[in-house]
């Protein structure tokens, strides 16, 4: 899914009138980033969709490219609506650098008063990281602050091309709480929640209610805190390429 909402509008359109490329994962997230000076793409939390997506488009029509939505906590600190801005993405062996600028009041609202802020690396991953010993796992081996399956493919789309990237994660499912599977699998293949998969797992096992209400309750205070975040897509020093 692709959304482009009009002209540019930006504080940076004034010196680069090209928008900047969002990627997002669900289609909640695509909608709070959905705005003027935005082509914002959706992968559906599908990573082989993503790439596909991103190979309809042109890199050179963009001045830079975001990854914004949700993540995993990792660091066993951070709760869910706690906010995390990439300073590397990483992938197995490799490493992508962000954008080194920022400005805190883009991203403080009422709606971050009760969440911490905090500048971390990024694990990104092909499938799910649901259970909490599997996070650890990651964890370990990474540091990283949290995990997604949108991060690495943006970051290397981005580099391809020689364009500023960034990104901005708010976690949803925190490092000591392991996601239901019944969670995992039920994502259209637009990005919206399967309320009808949802309601039939629930029938079929029950005693997953209550790790799911938990589980749903951790997203919406995910996306209130990343509606919060969106000033970040606006700042003018976001996309500042980082110097080797």
């Amino acid at each position: 899914m692709i959304l482009g909402a009009g002209a540019a509008e930006t504080v940076d359109s004034k010196i680069d009138p090209r928008p900047v490329l969002i990627v997002t994962g669900l289609v909640q997230e695509a909608r709070i980033a959905a705005g003027p000076g935005m082509i914002v793409i959706c992968s559906s939390s599908d990573p082989q969709q993503l790439r596909a997506l991103l190979a309809t488009l042109d890199p050179t029509s963009f001045r830079g490219v975001i990854s914004f939505g949700v993540a995993g906590g990792l660091d066993p600190s951070l709760k869910s609506g706690d906010v995390v801005v990439a300073t590397e993405v990483m992938a197995g062996d490799t490493k992508f650098l962000t954008g080194s600028a920022l400005d805190e009041e883009m991203i403080t609202s009422a709606a971050l008063k009760r969440r911490k802020i905090v500048r971390g690396s990024l694990a990104g991953v092909e499938q799910v990281v649901a259970a909490r010993a599997c996070k650890a796992a990651l964890r370990s081996v990474t540091g990283a602050a949290a995990v997604d399956m949108e991060s690495h493919i943006a970051a290397a789309y981005a580099a391809n091309a020689g364009i500023p990237f960034a990104a901005l994660r708010v976690i949803s499912d925190p490092a000591h709480r392991a996601l239901p599977e019944l969670a995992k699998s039920a994502v259209k293949p637009n990005g919206e929640i399967d309320l009808r998969k949802v309601l039939s797992g629930l029938a079929r096992n029950p005693r997953t209610l209550r790790a799911l209400v938990s589980t749903g309750i951790d997203f919406n205070r995910a996306l209130r805190s990343l509606r919060g975040c969106r000033g970040f897509l606006l700042g003018s020093d976001v996309l500042v390429p980082v110097e080797a």
